[in-house]
């Protein structure tokens, strides 16, 4: 008599004989993959952040260097101590000065700094810098335009 054929697959312990000795078998591997892969997406997602919490501190400390060269050039326009100006204009934004210079001609340089901030200022340590310039124009350089840096044809 022929026995019926079974649609269950090969290795289906109801098709395997009684006296066939169980062989070890891969059982667990999918989630030792799923754990890999989950892990994998937790340390891109903690690096992504780390990214955007670095770049946050940068566009703030520029922000405040732009916003602290300003109100020094108007402050030095003025007549007023264009340092002090952009000193506290850049406290009240949130950074911190790191140096201002007055390089005449009415032009105020300001270099902030701010440290690395929100949940992730333990994984991204150090300051981001911005520096700024306010004033007129410089004037046209010297010579034919020929010799001038930068030229565009």
């Amino acid at each position: 008599m022929r026995r019926a054929r079974s649609n269950r697959p090969a290795n289906c312990p109801a098709n395997r004989p009684a006296n066939r000795p169980v062989q070890p078998d891969e059982r667990g591997a999918g989630t030792v993959l799923v754990l890999g892969v989950v892990a994998a997406v937790l340390l891109l997602a903690v690096g992504i952040a780390a990214l955007g919490a670095a770049q946050n501190a940068r566009g703030a400390a520029q922000a405040a260097a732009d916003l602290g060269a300003l109100a020094g050039g108007t402050a030095l326009r003025d007549g007023f101590d264009a340092c002090a100006a952009a000193s506290e204009a850049v406290t009240r934004n949130g950074a911190g000065m790191v140096s201002c210079e007055e390089l005449g001609g009415g032009v105020v340089r300001v270099v902030a700094s701010r440290p690395v901030g929100g949940p992730l200022r333990h994984l991204v340590p150090g300051t981001a810098h911005g520096s700024a310039r306010a004033g007129p124009r410089p004037g046209p350089a010297a010579g034919p335009p020929e010799d001038r840096p930068g030229k565009i044809d």
